[in-house]
């Protein structure tokens, strides 16, 4: 009766959420379209759960229906449940990468593809990564084989500002609307360091140097704090409204706590500024991604609430990764911060598991013990946190998206496989399962009688 019970709470929650979905559909242009894929109500048993909050269950059983989990726990049952025996597997949330560039640098690499950096200018805040997205790039099916569920999409690095990213569920829609994750907030892409001062600097513009990256951050924030005073001027009438200006309109986003920024940052005292221009302006640095150095600020990190996303061992390609070291993000979790593992990158995303094992192998020769129920968190529920989505996704509880992946074994061990993922609850993709593994119109390949 419990488990009857639990069954239609989480047919109330579905109920909700697609209420929710239908009111952001309803909002404007660009907004979220995705429905969930056919799904069952689904028993699996017997498993090793690690639940994405820093729990381990042995022998435990995960229920879900109507695209949320029932329940998670030992010794469950549910009468309307196609029943899975996962004895000897391991079961954890979907994984969430918070940096990818699938689908604006999409397969095959070709300059037709390019459509990252928007390199234009040094501010380009208008932008926004959607309208780059190709939802037939070939990588989404191969990261849901490395059991990504959810994933971030960001404009590149050209920029001090490159433009607002996007946060998508890992199906094939026919338009980036399809795919976009129901309610999931905007975030705003910075860089700072080597990459704009080369950009620009190699064009004889500005920004050519740190202290030009610095000046270029607080014209902007100044622009932006000056078109919002205008914006309430106009609302409450004592002043004329502005033009639309569509890069304010986003800096303003930020400044109002709406849109989360990610700022791709290496070197520990440049991450030291960007906090300090966030304190200037009123605005919070929500994710620092690349942080080859995060290790150096750790308690700056933990203070300011900050997430850190970080390779496992990419360093020493330029002078600003030089000081990369494998503990990285080991460290960033030991001063109790948020440390997450990423991607940048079309093959690391099918296997942040086995990168997160790297991580967790370099700790350990140094002493720093870090189970699998822990190490988990830094590819899911951190993953989430930093996302804006982990009310969601992330965790394996009662009432959350049932974005699931079933292991044949240890997620950590090399040589563990994906068996299944579940996206709300429904088959998204099953190791050697034509009928159910999703495929790109691309990699059809060209029409009999096409080009010879």
């Amino acid at each position: 009766m419990n488990k009857i019970i639990a069954a239609t709470a989480a047919l109330s929650l579905l109920l909700v959420a697609c209420d929710k979905n239908d009111e952001i559909a309803a909002e404007g242009p660009y907004a979220s379209q995705y429905q969930p894929l056919a799904g069952e109500t689904t028993l699996l048993t017997n498993a090793t759960v690690l639940t994405g909050d820093g729990e381990r269950i042995d022998n435990a059983d995960v229920v879900f229906a109507n695209g949320r989990i029932v329940a998670v726990g030992q010794n469950l049952s549910h009468p309307d449940a196609t029943e899975i025996d996962a004895s000897g597997k391991w079961i954890t949330p979907g994984i969430i990468d918070v940096h990818s560039h699938l689908g604006v640098y999409p397969s095959p690499g070709t300059a037709s593809h390019s459509d990252g950096n928007e390199s234009t200018a040094p501010v380009t805040a208008e932008v926004w990564a959607e309208h780059s997205v190709w939802p037939h790039d070939p990588g989404f099916a191969t990261a849901l084989a490395g059991g990504v569920t959810s994933l971030q999409i960001l404009p590149g690095s050209a920029n001090l500002v490159g433009g607002r990213s996007v946060t998508l569920k890992n199906v094939y829609g026919r338009s980036v609307m399809e795919m976009k994750f129901p309610g999931a907030p905007y975030g705003l892409k910075m860089a700072c360091g080597e990459n704009p001062k080369r950009v620009y600097g190699g064009r004889g513009q500005a920004p050519s140097t740190r202290m030009g990256n610095v000046a270029g951050y607080r014209t902007a924030w100044i622009e932006a704090a000056d078109y919002r005073d205008k914006m309430a001027g106009a609302e409450d009438g004592t002043a004329e409204a502005p033009v639309r200006d569509l890069r304010l309109e986003t800096l303003v986003g930020v400044l109002d706590g709406e849109i989360l920024v990610h700022n791709h940052c290496y070197r520990g005292d440049e991450m030291a500024v960007m906090l300090e221009i966030a304190k200037e302006f009123g605005y919070k640095v929500g994710t620092f991604h690349h942080a080859v150095e995060a290790y150096k600020i750790g308690d700056l990190l933990a203070e300011a609430g900050t997430c850190s996303a970080m390779w496992a061992d990419w360093w020493g390609f330029k002078m600003e990764a030089y000081d990369g070291i494998r503990e990285n993000a080991a460290l960033v979790d030991k001063a109790g911060a948020c440390a997450i593992i990423h991607s940048d990158d079309e093959l690391g995303i099918q296997r942040l598991n086995q990168e997160t094992a790297k991580v967790m192998g370099a700790a350990a020769r140094v002493g720093i013990d870090i189970s699998p129920e822990h190490a988990i968190q830094w590819i899911t529920s951190n993953a989430a946190k930093s996302l804006g989505i982990e009310t969601e996704t992330g965790v394996l509880a009662e009432g959350m998206m049932a974005d699931v992946v079933l292991w044949n074994g240890n997620p950590f061990s090399v040589y563990t496989k994906v068996e299944q993922v579940y996206i709300d609850g429904a088959l998204a993709y099953e190791r050697g399962n034509a009928a159910v593994n999703p495929v790109a119109d691309f990699s059809l390949g060209t029409a009999t009688g096409g080009i010879q």
